[in-house]
């Protein structure tokens, strides 16, 4: 379940785009670009990112088969109902319908978590792999959705010599920076659940402008912890606070860092483990930060949610604990 940015529930979309799995054996498999929803037969959905809404209304879908798609939703008019086997469509005089309009395939590995940032100059696309790997897309056009340029590929290790093989990474989890600026470089944080530790621990990478290339910039993990699996990360909205504030959720426990804003001489920021959370006594599932930044939400496999808030004093605590109801 995920929130579009018009505020409307995504699940019905969900519901639909595996409704054409009961159309398996009467519905032929379509080429790219159709505006038949049916690709999605191939295999369930994953997991729904929205794209930022001032690219329209757009997802991407990861599917159980490791594959990402791109959908857009796209207006049609009644006339070309009869052309199409099946459409979601409104009382008035169009048609809404879902238009595929990319498939990221790698064939020799599957996609675990994706999400979109946007810089001063494009949409950038970043995608975490279960051989480890990293890709970095961008959206040179915005009215071409099928064009995603492959601007950089690498490894989640703070050494750039290091490169490991036959990588076998469980899941990943990647989190934006929210802040948007013309003055401000990309940059995101990333941490793996892997076989190799190197891979696991959270790191901040940000993009050069002057040399063109992605930087890790810091690693978000004590000395003693840097190989503990990663199972989700989240990154706070700023507003006003003179540093970032970013949630890592691993096997042990949820960490809080603080990260400066100014590089050392060296690209470097500053970093502090600021609070550490009570976990769920299981697995963290996911993390999500209010718009203002200031309250946490996180869920795991006990089944609750639970509400956390720093005081005036720089304190975090469990504000509140939601349970379901049956």
């Amino acid at each position: 379940m995920t929130w579009g940015y018009n505020h409307e529930v995504l699940g019905s979309l969900a519901d639909f785009f595996h409704l054409p799995k009961v159309l398996s054996g009467l519905v032929p498999m379509l080429m790219e670009g159709s505006m038949y929803p049916v690709e999605l037969v191939r295999a369930a959905i994953v997991k729904i990112v929205w794209v930022p809404p001032e690219y329209g209304d757009i997802v991407a879908c990861i599917c159980g088969d490791g594959s990402l798609l791109l959908w857009e939703e796209v207006v049609e008019s009644k006339d070309m109902f009869l052309r199409l086997t099946m459409s979601i469509y409104s009382l008035d005089s169009e048609l809404l319908n879902w238009k595929l309009c990319k498939c990221f395939d790698k064939i020799s590995s599957q996609v675990l978590d994706v999400q979109f940032g946007v810089s001063h100059t494009n949409l950038k696309l970043v995608a975490a792999y279960s051989d480890g790997q990293v890709e970095v897309f961008e959206l040179l056009d915005p009215f071409e959705l099928k064009n995603w340029q492959l601007q950089a590929e690498f490894q989640n290790v703070i050494e750039s010599v290091s490169k490991f093989g036959n990588v076998s990474c469980r899941s990943a989890s990647i989190a934006w920076n929210p802040l948007k600026g013309e003055i401000q470089q990309s940059s995101f944080v990333l941490g793996f659940d892997s076989d190799v530790p190197q891979l696991n621990s959270s790191k901040v990478w940000e993009f050069d402008e002057d040399h063109q290339r992605w930087l890790p910039v810091e690693e978000l993990a004590l000395p003693t912890d840097k190989g503990d699996p990663v199972s989700t990360v989240a990154w706070a909205p700023n507003i006003g606070r003179p540093y970032e504030l970013i949630a890592i959720a691993t096997c042990k426990e949820i960490a809080l860092w603080h990260v400066g804003s100014n590089p050392d001489p060296d690209g470097r920021l500053s970093v502090e483990k600021v609070a550490t959370l009570s976990t769920h006594d299981s697995e963290v599932w996911q993390m999500e930060w209010d718009m203002s930044g200031m309250t946490l939400a996180t869920t795991g496999s006990d089944g609750v949610v639970r509400l956390w808030q720093c005081n005036l004093n720089g304190v975090w605590h469990e504000q509140s604990i939601l349970e379901p109801t049956s």
